[in-house]
C-alpha cells in the first residue's frame, strides 16, 4: 500500500486522549493512537503531531475563573506539553523514534522549536510532536497546527475527530445529516461549517494546504487516509 502523502501533520484534540474519562489521560487511547501513528511511519510517511490541551485545562471565561485570558492560554500551552510527553512515551514504548519540540522554553523536557531542525528530524523518520501551541496567547492549537504544517511543508493536515468527516449539520443532533466527501474552502465559509477556528482555516486557505477531517478513533483510519482511501472529508481549493 503506497502512501498518497509524503509528509503529514496530524492534529488531535486533547479531549480525545480522555477516552471515557471526564478529564486527564487514558492509557488505552494513547496506546491506540501511538499504534496508528506507527503504522503510518512504517509506510514511509513523515509524521508531525499537534495536540490540544483541553483534557487537562481549557481556557474558561475570565469572569467565572478570575484568570485573565492570556494567563489561562499559557496554562493551556503547558497542558499541551504534558499531552505531547505522554504521546512521546507511548510511541517510544513501541519503538517509534520521536522528538518533542516546544514553542516555550523548557529545556529539561523538550527541544526548542526550530523549523529547520524539525524538518531534519522528519527526514530521518522521527515523529515530531509540537507542544505549547504557537507560544503566544490568543491563538488556538488549531492555529498552531496550521502554522507548523505550513512551516514544515506538509502535504496535508489530518484533523482527527470523533466523527467521520464534515456534515451538512451536526450528525450527533441530526442523524439525517449528510457527509461531504469533498468541499472547497470557500464552500465551508459560505455554509458556515465548523472545521477549525477562522485564523487556522484562513492560514490553510491562503497557503493552499488541504485539510482532511476524519474519525481518528476508528482503528486503521489514519493509514487509510494517508493511502488516499475515501475516508473522511477533504477540504481544498477548487
Amino acid at each position: 500500500m503506497l502512501p498518497k502523502f509524503k509528509r503529514v501533520l496530524v492534529k488531535l484534540s486533547g479531549e480525545s486522549l480522555m477516552g471515557d474519562k471526564n478529564y486527564g489521560l487514558d492509557s488505552k487511547m494513547l496506546g491506540a493512537y501511538a499504534q496508528d501513528i506507527k503504522e503510518v511511519v512504517e509506510l514511509g510517511v513523515e509524521v508531525a503531531v499537534v495536540i490540544g490541551g483541553g483534557n487537562i485545562y481549557r481556557g474558561m471565561n475570565e469572569s467565572e475563573t478570575g484568570i485573565e485570558r492570556a494567563h489561562g492560554d499559557y496554562m493551556g500551552m503547558l497542558a499541551t506539553v504534558i499531552n505531547g510527553m505522554a504521546l512521546q512515551a507511548s510511541l517510544e514504548k513501541i519503538g517509534v523514534k520521536t522528538r518533542l519540540q516546544s514553542a516555550l522554553v523548557m529545556d529539561q523536557v523538550a527541544e526548542p522549536y526550530i523549523r529547520r531542525r524539525a524538518i531534519r528530524h522528519l527526514e530521518k523518520g522521527r515523529v515530531v510532536i509540537f507542544g505549547a501551541g504557537t507560544g503566544n496567547p490568543y491563538f488556538t492549537t488549531d492555529t498552531a497546527g496550521s502554522l507548523r504544517a505550513i512551516e514544515i511543508n506538509a502535504d496535508v493536515i489530518l484533523k482527527g475527530t470523533r466523527v467521520d468527516g464534515i456534515y451538512t449539520e451536526d450528525p450527533e443532533k441530526n442523524p439525517d445529516a449528510i457527509r461531504y466527501e469533498k468541499i472547497t474552502f470557500d464552500e465551508v465559509i459560505a455554509k458556515g461549517l465548523a472545521v477549525m477556528d477562522l485564523t487556522a482555516f484562513t492560514l490553510c486557505k491562503e497557503n493552499d494546504l488541504p485539510i482532511i477531517v476524519f474519525d481518528m478513533n476508528k482503528k486503521g483510519n489514519l493509514s487509510e487516509v494517508v493511502s488516499g482511501k475515501n475516508v473522511g472529508t477533504i477540504v481544498k481549493s477548487k
